[in-house]
């Protein structure tokens, strides 16, 4: 796959599919990007386990923070990596053993050979791109901000109770 685009299905197909997600290197420093994606994440209806061995057994926003991938007691659909691109390598590696289905790498993260391991093992790869903005993006969500979502629309994304909401592309996965 080439890592430098992704199209548009692509990624909406992994935000849809995705309910949970291990966010390593997450802070509760309220400055963080981190902090601001966990939060934000968390009002879009995922389950987000922050993984931070500084902070294990505390609470960031609500959710007990764990030391490492292997400690979250159940299964985890992504794991978005908020550390630098030659620690996104082990991180990999764990979330493979994992079981994960995705491996996401946040902006300016990047490494060629973690990917390659995690798509030889049948994993989703997106690195150099935050879940948050592409969620805001294809939902239609900040193109109030100014930022182009590449369409015009008068259409607001609608939550669903606890779920996640809709990226318009109909149900999700285990929706009624």
């Amino acid at each position: 796959m080439n890592h430098d685009t992704y199209s548009d299905d692509y990624i909406r197909a992994i935000l849809e599919r995705t309910r949970t997600i291990a966010m390593v290197g997450a802070s509760s420093n309220t400055v963080r990007p981190s902090y601001f994606v966990l939060k934000y994440l968390l009002e879009k209806g995922y389950q987000v386990f922050p993984v931070n061995p500084g902070h294990a057994g505390k609470e960031f926003l609500g959710q007990t923070v764990y030391a490492s991938l292997a400690d979250i007691p159940e299964p985890v659909d992504m794991v978005d990596i908020f550390r630098n691109s030659e620690a996104a390598g082990p991180i990999t590696d764990q979330a493979i053993e994992k079981g994960a289905r995705t491996v996401w790498m946040q902006l300016s993260v990047r490494n060629d050979e973690a990917a390659a391991r995690a798509e030889a093992a049948g994993l989703d790869v997106v690195m150099n791109r935050c879940p948050k903005i592409e969620y805001g993006r294809l939902s239609g969500e900040i193109g109030w901000a100014g930022v182009n979502p590449g369409h015009v629309t008068s259409k607001r994304g609608q939550l669903s109770g606890n779920r996640v909401q809709s990226l318009g592309l109909g149900k999700r996965p285990g929706d009624e």
